[in-house]
């Protein structure tokens, strides 16, 4: 098994805990960053501590030629790619009725367009290590074909991002190599903004630590996992029971 990640996203929070998860199993790491080179640096000096290798690559995932760039690059500074984890994606809360043209273009980039751009990209070459697991973000919101008066755009990208995993996942699944596609779906994390306001509101009255994220991750990345795919986990604590 190659163990090569690119993790987007991972400068900071959730994309970072996972990455750096990653690295303490013997994965080399790629950090992605857009705007935070300082954090995605400090966290491969905190990856390189695990006796991998981990670099810092920037680039804006919403502009389809960076996003391959950066898979080529990670490709050839790891020297190859099995893992990409696809954690990238802005929030926006407004009135459905007041999104802008810009904002619902601006969400759809930064949510299900990069997750495409990324994964085309990378495909390739988990071909090419003959494993591979593609492992996308979307929420626990996604897939209940419920109204959404507030997030609407938000919730359309991520049930967009649960297709296409699932539609690559049935493709790749025919060409007899164990590469996998599945989702994670989070619902409040320890890092969630407003934790005061929705814990109450959670069954089990407490957030997702990063750590759980980190095991729901590594549960399709672990090779027993090979027949797994498709597959959309909720990390949510039944929040959306």
């Amino acid at each position: 098994m190659l163990k090569k990640a690119l993790v987007t996203g991972s400068a900071v929070g959730i994309g970072r805990s996972i990455a750096l998860d990653l690295a303490s199993k013997g994965f080399d790491v790629a950090f992605h960053y857009n705007r935070s080179e300082e954090a995605a640096k400090q966290a491969c000096e905190e990856a390189a501590t695990h006796g991998v290798k981990a670099i810092a690559l920037q680039a804006d995932v919403t502009n389809p030629e960076q996003a391959k760039s950066l898979v080529e690059q990670t490709v050839e500074q790891l020297g190859g790619l099995s893992v990409v984890v696809n954690v990238v994606g802005n929030y926006l809360y407004k009135l459905t009725s007041e999104i802008s043209t810009e904002e619902w273009h601006e969400i759809l980039d930064s949510n299900l367009n990069c997750t495409f751009y990324i994964t085309q990209a990378a495909i390739p070459y988990l071909k090419a290590a003959n494993w591979g697991r593609i492992i996308n973000f979307a929420t626990t919101r996604a897939h209940h074909v419920t109204a959404r008066e507030n997030h609407a755009i938000y919730i359309i990208a991520k049930t967009g991002i649960i297709i296409y995993t699932k539609s690559i996942a049935k493709e790749l699944a025919k060409d007899n190599i164990k590469i996998t596609a599945n989702v994670i779906a989070p619902g409040v994390a320890e890092n969630s903004i407003g934790l005061e306001e929705v814990v109450p509101l959670l069954p089990m009255k407490r957030p997702a630590t990063l750590q759980e994220m980190n095991n729901a991750v590594w549960f399709f990345i672990n090779p027993e996992a090979d027949y797994i795919t498709g597959q959309v986990l909720e990390v949510s604590g039944g929040y959306q029971l």
